[in-house]
């Protein structure tokens, strides 16, 4: 179980670490996409700070993800963006919805794993 866990969180924290180098490098193709997407994409584009910012949170927080000391401060790092990510596939581009639960998922899974971590934060 441990093991595959460790495969589970590195493949996760590999994902995070792409989509936020793709973001400065641009090395992916960007697949085709509805009027309204690429409307909402467009607007993203005009916040000059956004994109990188959510990039480096993106690659931080992969290779956070990807040690199991610091995996459950990843956990917590990545979660809006995953909200966002969910948001964006529930909203705009539905055939990626599976993918965006799937992470979903298993950012959750980390989080209540480690929710004895976190009561030091709301107590």
């Amino acid at each position: 179980m441990k093991v595959l866990k460790l495969i589970i969180c590195s493949l996760f924290g590999l994902m995070f670490i792409n989509a936020g180098l793709n973001k400065f490098f641009m090395y992916l193709p960007v697949p085709e996409m509805s009027a309204e997407l690429r409307q909402v994409n467009e607007a993203f584009a005009t916040i000059k700070w956004l994109m990188p910012l959510i990039a480096t949170v993106e690659i931080i927080a992969g290779l956070l993800f990807i040690i199991p000391k610091t995996r459950a401060l990843a956990a917590i790092m990545i979660l809006p963006v995953m909200v966002g990510i969910l948001l964006q596939h529930l909203i705009y581009a539905p055939e990626g919805l599976l993918m965006a639960i799937i992470l979903l998922l298993i950012n959750s899974w980390i989080i209540i794993e480690n929710k004895k971590r976190y009561l030091p934060l709301i107590s």
